[in-house]
């Protein structure tokens, strides 16, 4: 180390007090100029090393100090996490599941499969408990973004005191990218006007190529890359699935070749297996006839297979089916024709996922890069989904706005064969997810069963774990990812992020059980919430009750709710209620419930779904409160409908003030949604038109007889809302420069949702049409908008 000389000290001390006061200190401290301090990762960023003011005055007498370059721990391994949608712990091969998963399989041959590992029973509250190592109430996501409420830990809105691992990634010298699902971002500040303070870029990480809600059309979705909306390619063979896997090569195989010294941090979420059910028929076709025997047979399957494989202990009981779910024999013959096709579909949806996740570590191989990189493979965010109901659905939208029509039987039949297909939008009976949930009871939705929460995991690292193939038994949650990453990189959990003192992580290392089979658990109490559903886990016992199905609503209050009590240690699939048996040891977890419940702000409960998805009742934040018009212009579009004036259960006029050239004009005004769902004000062959699409059941329709006049028009469409029960109908009248053209009777108007995804636009329709009645691709306009306004009466 070489130390400033007694000469220098004058020539420091004559530049100033303060240089000389920062001399003295190094001095006498024995620490010389030319030393790099040890980096203080607890601190986000991290702070360049203080160096003194150069006094030389020509440069090529001087010698310049290191550039100051945060760079990863040695050897800090890559990290990829790999999050599966909407799939339990009986849905994987390795984890006895009758679908074949060879990259899930693979990866838990070669490294380590927990079979003791949980949810939080939801999309949003599990991905921000997994990216923070914090209970998601602690990260303000009780539930999915789009029923937030005002109520602390419910708002929806990820607090600056809970950093994502991306962050804490980025910030010690990763690379960082994301790909596929999002929906942590709250649906007010999706749009271009913002705040992108918890878009992906802004919360750690670089790169990002997805969608931002809940679940995408698989054929068409909406898309960002980054902050900028895109539209996916004109292909017939386009499918979401493989184009995100695509571009999460493509980034790591940049990254890698421009920085080979740098490790990369990757989370993979996949849209699949959430409902709808896209994919191409060729999957479907492998698995033909496989599910004819039915959800009992199959789930028995299931279940044998997995004592088989050791994966439940021995002597682990099938747990009972819910009382709702009817045994597959009682079904009619069309009954069983159509919920066999739609496991068929779901099956093919899941093997064509697992292998696209295949490609992807296939590229870290091809990179060399497998051995040292750290790989969590999540075979879902919560339990495989009940809310296609008793029959399924032929547009998952149907369930939102509470639309009988459906879930239909005959009338799914009619779709048979195009089942998983652009034009169907299908979620499949709610007996498959309890089959696919084996061998607990419950499903998605149900954070108190085990059946909503529990997930199988493989890790993979072969550079940091010397195990293969064995199975480990200790109790995880998706909040103690995190803080084993930090430990595997070792990097410290930071106490400060961009100037914010940090909430402590919540969750504990699994490094410890990676050599370990033995270990003991270390990870001992956990709540768990979700709409009323509740429960905790303490030490071998578990303690919950059901206060709604996913496909019901409440039929007790809270205080009325029944309780059971499990002692999961010994009873793995939580088959035999001990409530009755341990009343003192139901009371005590009970009380800790509540105890964790006030620490993590769960309270007040909340059972209410639908309902908030209308942001009054809910009392979040919104775009348009207060407003009665919107005026929007040529190029404006991607708004969801959170960020668009809501036209749902009211009468409105839209006023558009446009330039034509006559009848050879052609192309949409302003539209919202697409084909499972919306309506759009649009021009075929010079003729204003008006379509409302009723959830893809039925499309009302209003078209002047004349072309409009060539230059300047005004075209307005009035629509009366009869008033009343949400969803009612009304009258769309058509008006051009103020006199009438046509009219129609629209008879059932969407009184939730319009769609999950797709987005109101002017000058086209992104996404799936809302009609197929367009004469340009997109529906793109060919005259000129000068501007539409929007008005609710």
């Amino acid at each position: 180390m070489t130390h400033l000389r007694l000469r220098d000290a004058f020539r420091y001390c004559w530049s100033g007090p303060a240089v000389c006061l920062a001399f003295l200190i190094l001095s006498s401290s024995g620490i010389g100029v030319a030393a790099e301090p040890e980096l203080d990762r607890t601190e986000l960023p991290i702070r360049a090393p203080w160096r003194p003011p150069i006094t030389t005055l020509d440069a090529r007498d001087a010698k310049a100090p290191p550039l100051f370059k945060v760079t990863a721990p040695d050897n800090a391994p890559n990290v990829v996490i790999i999050l599966v949608d909407d799939l339990g712990f009986g849905g994987t091969s390795a984890c006895g599941g009758v679908i074949p998963t060879p990259t899930f399989d693979r990866m838990a041959r070669q490294g380590l499969l927990y079979n003791q590992f949980h949810s939080t029973a939801l999309c949003s509250p599990s991905r921000q408990a997994l990216k923070t190592g914090r209970n998601h109430h602690s990260c303000n996501q009780a539930k999915i973004t789009e029923v937030a409420t005002a109520f602390p830990g419910a708002t929806g809105q990820l607090p600056n005191d809970v950093a994502t691992i991306g962050e804490m990634l980025r910030l010690n010298g990763y690379s960082t990218g994301a790909f596929g699902k999002w929906h942590e971002t709250a649906v007010w500040e999706i749009s271009p006007s913002g705040p992108m303070t918890r878009w992906p870029n802004q919360v750690g990480f670089d790169e990002f190529y997805g969608f931002m809600g809940g679940e995408t059309n698989q054929w068409a979705p909406s898309i960002y890359h980054n902050q900028n909306p895109i539209d996916p390619p004109d292909d017939p063979d386009y499918h979401f699935m493989n184009d995100m896997t695509t571009k999460a090569i493509n980034w790591m195989r940049f990254q890698q070749s421009l920085t080979p010294e740098k490790p990369f941090m990757m989370y993979f979420a996949p849209g699949a297996v959430h409902a709808p059910h896209h994919v191409p028929k060729k999957y479907i076709e492998q698995f033909a006839g496989q599910f004819d025997e039915g959800w009992d047979v199959i789930r028995e399957r299931i279940y044998k297979k997995q004592l088989e494989l050791g994966v439940i202990p021995e002597g682990t009981k099938l747990a009972d089916k819910p009382d709702a779910i009817k045994d597959w024999d009682s079904l009619s013959e069309k009954e069983q024709k159509l919920f066999a096709r739609q496991a068929e579909t779901f099956a093919g949806f899941l093997h064509m996922t697992d292998l696209e996740i295949g490609r992807l570590v296939d590229a870290i191989d091809q990179m060399g890069e497998l051995d040292n990189t750290l790989i969590f493979y999540i075979a879902g965010d919560n339990g495989t989904s009940a809310e296609g109901g008793e029959n399924g659905l032929y547009n998952e939208l149907t369930y939102f706005n509470e639309e009988p029509k459906g879930s239909n039987v005959d009338f799914m039949l009619q779709h048979y064969d195009e089942w998983g297909s652009p034009s169907t939008y299908p979620h499949m009976a709610a007996g498959w997810a309890v089959c696919f949930d084996a061998p607990f009871m419950w499903t998605k939705q149900v954070a108190s069963n085990y059946g909503g929460t529990r997930q199988g995991l493989a890790v993979h690292w072969p550079n940091g774990i010397k195990a293969q193939g064995e199975l480990r038994t200790q109790w995880h949650h998706l909040i103690d990812v995190v803080p084993t990453i930090l430990e595997a990189a070792k990097l410290p959990q930071p106490r400060v992020v961009n100037g914010v003192p940090q909430r402590p992580i919540e969750g504990v290392s699994m490094l410890y059980s990676f050599d370990d089979a033995e270990a003991a658990d270390r990870h001992t109490i956990q709540y768990f919430e979700m709409f009323g559903n509740r429960g905790l886990y303490y030490d071998g016992w578990f303690a919950g009750t059901i206060h709604v199905a996913p496909w019901a609503r409440p039929t007790t209050s809270f205080e009325d709710d029944t309780w059971e009590l499990y002692h999961v240690a010994e009873d793995f699939s939580m088959s035999t209620d001990l409530a009755d048996k341990h009343p003192g040891k139901l009371k005590e977890l009970q009380e800790l419930f509540l105890a964790e419940a006030v620490k993590y702000k769960v309270l007040p409960l909340d059972d209410r779904r639908t309902e908030l998805f209308d942001p009054k009742r809910a009392g979040r934040p919104d775009l348009m409160f207060g407003r009665k018009t919107l005026t929007l212009y040529e190029g404006m579009g991607a708004l969801l409908e959170n960020d668009f004036i809501n036209v749902k259960n009211t009468s409105f006029e839209i006023v558009s003030e446009i330039e034509t050239s006559g009848e050879k004009t052609q192309g949409v005004i302003v539209q919202q949604a697409g084909r499972f769902g919306g309506w759009s004000l649009y021009v075929k062959d010079g003729k204003p038109t008006f379509a409302y699409n009723y959830l893809g059941l039925e499309t009302f329709v209003a078209r002047a007889d004349t072309p409009l006049p060539e230059g300047k028009a005004t075209v307005t469409l009035t629509f009366d809302y009869d008033g009343g029960k949400p969803g009612s109908g009304g009258t769309a009248t058509l008006s051009v420069n103020g006199k009438k053209a046509d009219s129609v009777r629209v008879e059932k108007t969407e009184p939730n949702a319009f769609s999950a995804d797709e987005t109101a636009n002017v000058g086209l329709d992104r996404e799936t049409p809302v009609v197929e009645d367009y004469a340009t691709r997109n529906g793109r306009f060919t005259g000129t908008i000068d501007k539409v306004t929007i008005e609710l009466k």
